[in-house]
């Protein structure tokens, strides 16, 4: 508990003068709370003015031996202002009730605001720290995660540690020392009965032992369960279309039905863990309480000012103390969903950044593939991979579906690292060149369209980022696209939804080629780049590709091989391993894989 409170502390350093306002604030308060009980026998002696042994008067002898002075000077003003200024003193003493209580609720707003401006800029922090390091990580990492855990350990699990930076921070300095002044105000009126009193305490320390345990277990299982809940909301949400086409809207709700009532049964567990000490600790307090009420039922002259002073510093110390019994369930539910988050931050990326990178060039440079090999965890993918991609040539990658293509260009973008082998473009190896640098100067159509919800001329500005407004609309124009998007009711303008979900597959896939057009990178990756258009716009699609891979290096995944049959080179893969090479009418000749594939799309 102890490591995570240090870290909870690390991560508000740079607030840490904000956090020692809200800090002093609380030890403010926690020392104002008890002063509404020493002033009940202050507003009791200009009340009463005649008691011979007034409440002002007995709690002014039981102050420390260097506080005396000051009770003598109170008492003696008292004394000389009751034939005077009587009624200025009872209005005077009288108005100091509503000016603690105002100052008061002044500290505590402060405190409270300051420990809530630190959370909110931690947790901020936090929750950029965690997304930027996500986002740097290597593609396999994102093959192996789940978006709704990801999604909830950022969202969900950093609103945790927030609710415990401000509330728990606030429990943590205010109550102890609300606590400690009205015990020590207890030990002035009477030693002896205060430790009698607090003898129970101890007793309250066995329920939290308890259930800390539990309330641990139970809240990562909370936290967990929210990771499936947001796991089946985004499944559910971006399948839509699967989910309505195969009426599967029922099962759908049926497992996050199932979800929610696991995520219920663990939160119970919880507010039981929670609630069960409060009881108890309750029970161990009536105790002190009826110690103290039997003490002074069998007093020979008990004093009812001192039991008045008594039975209010025990009611103040009632709320702090139960604030800090749950204080070590909230620590433990917030350590849970900090153990997920600080998990994440501690993954590494296996795709690392060279220490002195080294400048990439990349156009007019051939492309090496030196003895690749490859694998996905056990299974392997590439074996023995040596291929040459010349400067300004159309390479066509073709194979059946696993065969390692895509993989292929995966290991030229650097999504991943091979086991064995390099990738060189010119005489460097990618693995000397910062990411950042080598796929700025590649660009890349996938099979998979990503649009992202945003408009049109956004969409199409991710490709060179600051381009202007006539450069992105002659992209459009080259990948043809200029057209439709002049039909859409704001043109450039329009927002085209989660995953261009307004616009048919071909229009999706024009914008994503007027990106790549927009990037005029020297190397080009096209995964099936014409795939999602009709035979007319693939015509012209192609025609613009065909004018903009002039004097450019292009690396073409292909299923359709009519797309490449003008290729310089056609690469034929089986199974992670080179089978054939050659031009389309060479290996036709050749009746080998390539003659197959062929004959299964035409033929047939």
């Amino acid at each position: 508990m102890i490591d995570f409170l240090g870290q909870l502390l690390r991560l508000t350093r740079p607030y840490r003068l904000r956090l020692a306002l809200g800090v002093l604030f609380g030890v403010l308060g926690g020392f104002v709370e008890p002063l509404l009980v020493v002033l009940i026998p202050l507003v009791g002696r200009v009340i009463f003015p005649g008691a011979e042994a007034s409440a002002a008067q007995e709690f002014m002898k039981r102050l420390p031996r260097l506080l005396r002075p000051l009770a003598d000077s109170l008492t003696s003003w008292f004394a000389q202002s009751e034939s005077s200024h009587v009624a200025v003193v009872k209005v005077v003493v009288i108005a100091l009730i509503p000016l603690v209580a105002f100052s008061r609720s002044v500290i505590g707003y402060l405190n409270v605001y300051c420990l809530q401006w630190v959370a909110i800029r931690t947790v901020t922090d936090l929750r950029t720290k965690l997304f930027t390091h996500l986002q740097n990580l290597s593609l396999s990492f994102f093959a192996r995660a789940n978006t709704g855990d990801l999604m909830s350990r950022i969202m969900s699990d950093t609103v945790a540690l927030q609710s415990t930076i401000s509330n728990s921070l606030a429990v943590v300095i205010k109550d102890p020392v609300t606590v400690l002044a009205c015990s020590g105000l207890l030990l002035i009126l009477d030693a002896r009965l205060t430790l009698i009193t607090l003898l129970v305490f101890p007793l309250g320390l066995i329920p939290i032992v308890v259930y800390s345990r539990k309330v641990r277990k139970s809240s990562a299982a909370i936290q967990n369960s929210y990771s499936e809940l947001a796991t089946v909301v985004h499944e559910s949400f971006t399948g839509n279309r699967v989910v309505k086409a195969y009426n599967l809207e029922q099962k759908v709700v049926q497992q996050f039905k199932d979800v929610s009532s696991r995520f219920v049964s663990h939160f119970m567990r919880v507010v039981r863990s929670q609630e069960i000490p409060g009881p108890l600790i309750e029970f161990f307090g009536s105790l002190g309480v009826a110690a103290l009420f039997v003490y002074f039922a069998f007093q020979p002259n008990p004093a009812p000012d001192r039991f008045i002073q008594f039975a209010a510093s025990i009611v103040l110390m009632y709320r702090p103390v139960k604030n800090m019994i749950r204080l070590h369930s909230q620590l433990e539910q917030a350590r849970a969903a900090s153990q997920r988050v600080f998990d994440l931050l501690k993954m590494q990326n296996n795709v690392r950044e060279p220490a002195s990178p080294q400048p990439l060039r990349a156009a007019g440079a051939d492309i090496h593939f030196d003895r690749l090999e490859f694998a996905y965890g056990d299974k392997s993918v590439l074996g023995g991979i040596n291929l040459t991609v010349q400067a300004g040539q159309l390479v066509a990658l073709v194979g059946a579906s696993g065969s390692g293509k895509t993989t292929l260009t995966n290991l030229l973008l650097r999504f991943y690292d091979p086991q064995k082998g390099a990738v060189r473009i010119g005489d460097t190896d990618i693995r000397q060149v910062s990411t950042r640098d080598l796929r700025s100067q590649l660009a890349v159509v996938t099979q998979e369209t990503i649009l992202f919800n945003d408009t049109i001329r956004n969409n199409i500005a991710l490709g060179r980022p600051g381009a202007g407004n006539g450069e992105i609309e002659e992209a459009a124009q080259h990948a043809f696209a200029h057209d439709f998007i002049m039909e859409k009711p704001q043109g450039y303008d329009t927002v085209v939804g989660e995953k261009g979900v307004t616009l048919s597959g071909g229009q999706r896939q024009r914008i994503a080629i007027a990106r790549a057009i927009l990037r005029n990178a020297p190397v080009l990756i096209l995964d099936e780049a014409t795939s999602a258009l009709d035979t007319e716009s693939e015509r012209a699609v192609q025609a613009a590709l065909e004018e903009l891979m002039q004097g450019r290096t292009t690396i073409c995944i292909a299923h359709r091989l009519s797309t490449v049959q003008k290729a310089d080179l056609i690469v034929v893969l089986d199974q992670g391993r080179i089978v054939e090479t050659g031009k389309h009418a060479e290996l036709i000749k050749r009746g080998g894989v390539y003659q197959k594939l062929y004959e299964l799309q035409f033929q047939a």
